[in-house]
């Protein structure tokens, strides 16, 4: 049985190793999205999904996809469109306009995850200095980007997006640059994918996933200031402390 969460009681989760295999790391049903209910989550290793229609869905899967910021792979063709694109990156100047955009559609007629209320919820947290975002700009338009919320020394990424070649790659990039120079020891990725191995993410256990998130969010003084950082253009990342160029 999952069990419902009550949207009165905010401090209740199952623990993870109690969640479902198949489909794998569902954990509980309901509740609330409140950035109460949300940061208990995420230190526990826990993170809603759901679509249009559905109750809360929580889920805390086995094994767990994550990047060390340093290992992200850059591949050789990447690496010279950086140096050519023309494009630049900014943190925490659109928040809303990125997740709007990762809320898109993907297809002309596909749905999304990103239903109005995780979108309110997540724009909460960011303007609780918590969630956060990498914006990608040819000119004055938004063409990619990414957004996540960011505890301790652990950014917990939800979503990205594209509208020209490799834009939500170059957010990446600038991301583990950032998160390397702030000693941020660990990207979740939350479900691992072919795209995501690519570029160096790998398989952790549950167990060990959550002992590195135990450690790893505690509160560790002021945070970094995301809105802080300056414009810069793709060519100026410094991608010394990435891992090698694959082909």
């Amino acid at each position: 049985m999952i069990p419902w969460l009550d949207p009165d009681d905010h401090s209740h989760f199952p623990a993870p190793h109690l969640a479902l295999a198949e489909p794998n790391g569902l954990l509980a049903i309901g509740g609330d999205l409140s950035p109460t209910r949300l940061l208990q989550a995420y230190r526990r290793g826990i993170f809603p999904w759901f679509g249009p229609g559905d109750p809360i869905l929580w889920w805390s899967p086995d094994p767990r996809a994550v990047l060390f910021p340093t290992q992200l792979r850059i591949s050789r063709s990447l690496r010279k469109r950086l140096r050519r694109c023309g494009l630049t990156t900014t943190l925490d100047r659109a928040f809303r306009a990125v997740i709007q955009q990762c809320a898109a559609p993907r297809e002309p007629k596909g749905g999304t995850w990103l239903v109005p209320e995780m979108i309110a919820a997540y724009c909460q947290l960011h303007t609780l200095g918590l969630a956060h975002s990498v914006e990608v700009w040819q000119g004055n338009t938004l063409v990619g980007g990414l957004y996540g919320v960011a505890l301790g020394r652990v950014f917990f990424g939800e979503s990205m997006f594209s509208r020209v070649d490799d834009a939500s790659k170059i957010a990446l990039v600038h991301l583990c640059e950032q998160l390397v120079d702030w000693d941020f020891v660990l990207i979740d990725c939350q479900m691992m994918t072919a795209h995501l191995h690519s570029l160096g993410a790998v398989a952790l256990a549950r167990a060990e996933f959550l002992t590195l998130i135990a450690e790893h969010t505690l509160p560790s003084g002021d945070g970094p200031c995301w809105h802080a950082v300056e414009e810069r253009p793709a060519a100026a990342l410094q991608l010394a402390c990435f891992a090698r160029p694959q082909p």
